[in-house]
């Protein structure tokens, strides 16, 4: 026995479904079309990826994470070598479009899988009314 309910067999976990952009339902690839849109749907199950709704987190949260670090480091190498300015241009701009690319990828796909994982769905009008 793996002790994997049988609903939830070949599933992927929410970090690889993250880090191979896999289905959170059936593990297949395939889960954006683009840098960083999602498929409308899963080529292999029919999981409707426009039903979630991950809504712009990722971008917010990696933009303070992202800056902060690439602040960081642009300090450090101004006080340690000081490079003329053309040096940080072409080192910290290919930093951070690349990570923030591959961080929202990796985010939004990690979003994407917990909701799928946890049921979550959105707020319905009849959610919002008090008893």
């Amino acid at each position: 026995m793996t002790g994997v309910p049988p609903d939830q067999k070949g599933q992927p976990g929410i970090a690889q479904a993250a880090f191979f952009a896999l289905c959170p339902k059936c593990g297949a690839k395939g889960l954006f079309r683009g840098l960083t849109g999602f498929a409308p749907k899963c080529g292999s199950c029919g999981l409707d990826y426009q039903s979630f709704n991950v809504g712009d987190g990722p971008a917010a949260f990696l933009t303070m994470v992202i800056g902060a670090i690439v602040v960081g480091l642009a300090l450090w190498v101004q006080s340690t070598f000081e490079p003329p300015l053309w040096v940080h241009l072409v080192l910290w701009a290919p930093m951070i479009l690349g990570a923030t690319l591959w961080g929202l990828r990796l985010a939004k796909a990690a979003l994407l899988a917990a909701e799928f994982q946890r049921g979550a769905a959105e707020a319905a009008g009849e959610d919002l009314r008090k008893p």
